[in-house]
């Protein structure tokens, strides 16, 4: 049996007091050509009552780079849906493996929190954790071996470095790959259960939140529980769109918002 991956530094994210809903959301892989889509996502950030939105990874379908933003009006539009939002909620952003270029200039600029992944979320008695995913999912080592690369700073440094234009071909092209796997029927690994215990352990948490494996299901791990949060597709049949609603209670609801 092969030893597992060390957790990584955990971030924190303290809730003040006056915090009584919070949503998170993840996978919506906003793209321009899929309005319906991003308009359920910018209804809803409009509309929640909650105090703070989380949104963990995949909130784009991709990310090249803070630069972009200048020359695409739809990264435009996306832009003022969370500079909006921010003014009225707290709003904090974890990047995923579409999106993890997203840089700080970007998220300052809209008033949005960078989190790391993972982050427990500190919120009275309640200590959750929160992930994107995709480092729990070791099955996957093709994607393990992949992601070691792009998430180091001289992969990032050299990518980022080369002209807008050759880093939206190289997406495409990744993109394209990507729905070629799907179409053929791929099947994406699910979080490793033991390492999964080991974060919640070493994040002193009972419950862990995350997304990227597009399977929504609460999970009992002993005495814990892995909630995992739905992508969103309202494009294209299945339809799905949920948020994951949680209450300073310590209540959790599943909003469908297809």
């Amino acid at each position: 049996m092969n030893a597992l991956p060390q957790t990584p530094p955990i971030g924190q994210l303290q809730a003040p007091a006056s915090w009584q809903v919070v949503d998170l959301i993840s996978d919506l892989h906003l793209q321009a050509s899929e309005q319906a889509t991003f308009e359920a996502w910018r209804h809803h950030m409009a509309t929640t009552p909650a105090q703070a939105v989380l949104i963990l990874g995949d909130l784009f379908e991709v990310w090249v780079g803070d630069d972009a933003v200048a020359h695409d009006p739809f990264l435009q539009q996306c832009a003022d849906v969370l500079r909006q939002t921010a003014q009225r909620c707290h709003v904090a952003f974890m990047p995923g493996n579409r999106d993890f270029l997203v840089g700080a200039e970007f998220l300052s600029d809209c008033g949005v929190q960078a989190l790391i992944d993972p982050t427990v979320l500190r919120w009275g008695q309640q200590r959750i954790l929160l992930s994107h995913g995709d480092a729990l999912c070791l099955d996957d080592t093709e994607y393990q071996v992949f992601r070691q690369q792009v998430r180091s700073t001289p992969w990032q440094t050299e990518f980022l470095a080369k002209p807008l234009n050759e880093r939206l071909a190289l997406a495409r092209a990744m993109r394209a790959q990507s729905t070629a796997q799907k179409d053929a029927g791929m099947v994406y690994a699910d979080a490793d259960t033991a390492l999964s215990l080991q974060w919640l352990q070493a994040a002193q948490a009972n419950c862990l939140v995350h997304g990227h494996t597009h399977r929504p299901a609460d999970h009992p791990l002993g005495s814990a529980t892995r909630q995992v949060l739905s992508d969103w597709s309202l494009d294209h049949a299945p339809l799905r769109a949920e948020a994951l609603r949680l209450h300073a209670d310590g209540r959790s609801e599943r909003l469908r918002l297809s």
